[in-house]
């Protein structure tokens, strides 16, 4: 994912969930609805992880140092985890208290047509948001389906965004017919309702985006096709007679370490070896710009099978 697209998204997503939120807090203000604090109180949350999506984008920038030798480039997962942390905390499970204490306190709406105003101001600029997400996901989602992408994307960024907007229009629906509901049969339980259906929409996206998050932090390797690409190119030469292991770690969303033991040849001089190396870790970045950090070992294969192992060492001539 480019930096640039992911960044466009979380701007427009910032921007309008920051006007989002100032209209509904007016609008639950002037007719006392809870589904309508719920959302302002959503929306206020979803402002601040855009921010803090912007945050873990600079500080993921940050040169490697002795402490960090790898760089910072997991800061980024680390934020996205923290959103969906506080999408569950402040957004999820306030609108589910909201929506319960609404249940054994039910007051009447007061100016009703302010809310169903808010709520579809809300709806058009969430559309925007979604609109400007969903075209920079179509710039790297390549013929994945949505599902695949948000579960299989390395940048957290946008499927975070993505997620974080069509929960936002759900919960916008899910908040106009509660508030519609109540103004048609005066019963203020269906706001109550609309604000309960908000916080469990909340909770389940939130474990959603936790699960996901907490898998890149956990570390994970490359694609099958990216893994491919990396096999290819190191058995596409003379160099090496067969890969004995092959290793990758995502050390942040735009840089792979790829670690592999590769059977050599046991004759081959040391400048032969080290020049053998140097070519199939340049057709490795070639084939695989993100693997970045490479480490490849020479060694002697030995079959398992065999009842004996080979009598010969790898000999690094010149040294002598």
């Amino acid at each position: 994912m480019s930096a640039s697209g992911g960044n466009k998204a979380i701007v427009a997503a910032f921007a309008a969930n920051l006007g989002i939120a100032i209209t509904k807090f007016v609008a639950w203000a002037f007719s006392g609805s809870s589904s309508m604090l719920a959302e302002a109180v959503h929306s206020v949350a979803d402002a601040g992880n855009q921010l803090l999506l912007l945050l873990g984008g600079r500080k993921a920038k940050k040169r490697a140092d002795l402490e960090h030798p790898f760089g910072y480039g997991r800061e980024r997962y680390v934020y996205a985890f923290v959103v969906s942390i506080i999408l569950f905390s402040i957004g999820g499970v306030f609108s589910l208290y909201e929506g319960f204490d609404k249940l054994q306190h039910p007051h009447p709406l007061e100016n009703v047509w302010l809310p169903i105003l808010v709520l579809t101001i809300a709806m058009v600029l969430e559309g925007y948001s979604l609109r400007t997400a969903i075209r920079e996901s179509n710039h790297v989602r390549g013929k994945q389906s949505w599902v695949q992408f948000v579960r299989h994307a390395k940048a957290p960024e946008l499927p975070v965004v993505l997620l974080e907007d069509v929960a936002a229009l759900t919960g916008l629906a899910f908040a106009f017919v509660g508030v519609g509901l109540t103004i048609i049969t005066d019963e203020p339980i269906w706001d109550a309702i609309g604000t309960l259906a908000i916080g469990a929409l909340l909770v389940l996206v939130a474990i959603i985006l936790g699960i996901e998050t907490k898998s890149l932090l956990v570390g994970e390797g490359a694609s099958r096709r990216d893994l491919d690409a990396i096999e290819a190119a190191i058995l596409d030469g003379p160099e090496t007679r067969r890969i004995i292991h092959l290793k990758t770690l995502y050390l942040g969303p735009d840089e792979i370490l790829v670690g592999a033991k590769l059977a050599f040849d046991g004759d081959h001089r040391f400048t032969d070896v080290a020049a053998n190396i140097n070519a199939v870790e340049t057709r490795i970045r070639a084939a695989v710009p993100l693997a970045r950090t490479i480490y490849l070992e020479p060694d002697i294969y030995f079959d398992p099978n065999l009842a004996d192992p080979p009598t010969d060492s790898f000999v690094i001539k010149g040294l002598e």
